[in-house]
């Protein structure tokens, strides 16, 4: 099957608060209270080492994604922008927001990139759509044994930058903040993860959903710049690609002022040297 479009998504979430009382026990109505619960349980289960919610625990509230047409011309790709947006409305609820991008994802098949998505993003979605009893054959059945979403190695069906540049765990597993400051782009500014809990208690949800559309703008920079690096772009397929996202932004940045900051903080971090001489 050869993929007709990108699909690079992010998702952003809080400690789904309504599992405590099954979890943990705790019955207090404090959203707080059930959130330290939930961390308390998740410190015990290792031995001290991590508070973070294991992904069934998780309560998405932001689904965010840039899709792009792919073309092909022999073993080269390129790549055309179509869009850069979050998943339905800032006043959807979890469920509606999954049965959203499963139902969008089922008439594209595309290809997913993403980075850390096979171990976090993709299992959480699959989580809570179970949760709300919310099918997604695609996802399962499409492909065969060796070329499916479900393949761990088939980076024409879903591509986990997390995975491909750490050689599937053989070396260090970097973080995108971290590759965004060696490549030059802009990284997390002014917001990041840990202030999403915070962001959605205050009613700030499109800050969340602006925040997780920079995150993916950061993954498909560095997608890029992988696919020049294995041969699949060349110099000028990458280039243009990059321009045609500095001419997208560039034309939304008015109505759209986080894009604008995304713009700022890259030129910032690359001395305004975007694209491959």
């Amino acid at each position: 099957m050869l993929h007709q479009n990108l699909f690079v998504f992010d998702i952003e979430t809080v400690p789904d608060t309504d599992v405590a009382p099954n979890l943990t026990g705790e019955t207090s109505p404090d959203v707080q209270v059930r959130r330290e619960a939930i961390e308390q349980y998740h410190l015990g289960v290792t031995d001290g080492r991590n508070s973070f919610p294991r992904q069934p625990f998780h309560k998405v509230v932001a689904i965010s994604f840039l899709e792009a047409e792919i073309e092909r011309d022999g073993g080269s790709e390129g790549y055309i922008l179509r869009d850069l947006r979050s998943g339905g409305e800032a006043g959807y609820d979890e469920a509606k927001l999954l049965q959203g991008f499963f139902t969008y994802l089922d008439r594209m098949k595309p290809r997913l990139v993403s980075y850390n998505g096979r171990s976090f993003d993709l299992p959480v979605l699959k989580y809570r759509a179970m949760v709300h009893g919310i099918s997604s054959p695609w996802l399962h059945k499409s492909g065969d044994k060796w070329n499916s979403y479900g393949y761990r190695y088939a980076t024409d069906w879903h591509c986990d930058l997390l995975e491909v540049l750490s050689d599937y765990g053989a070396s260090a597993r970097v973080k995108l903040n971290e590759v965004c400051a060696a490549f030059g782009f802009a990284g997390k500014f002014g917001i990041d993860g840990s202030n999403v809990a915070d962001l959605i208690d205050q009613g700030r949800v499109d800050d969340v959903r602006h925040y997780c559309e920079t995150d993916v703008l950061n993954t498909y920079l560095v997608y890029l710049r992988w696919q020049l690096h294995s041969g699949t772009l060349n110099q000028t397929g990458y280039n243009a690609s990059v321009a045609e996202l500095i001419t997208f932004i560039d034309a939304e940045k008015e109505a759209r002022p986080y894009l604008g900051e995304f713009m700022d903080a890259w030129g910032e971090a690359s001395n305004n040297k975007f694209l491959i001489e």
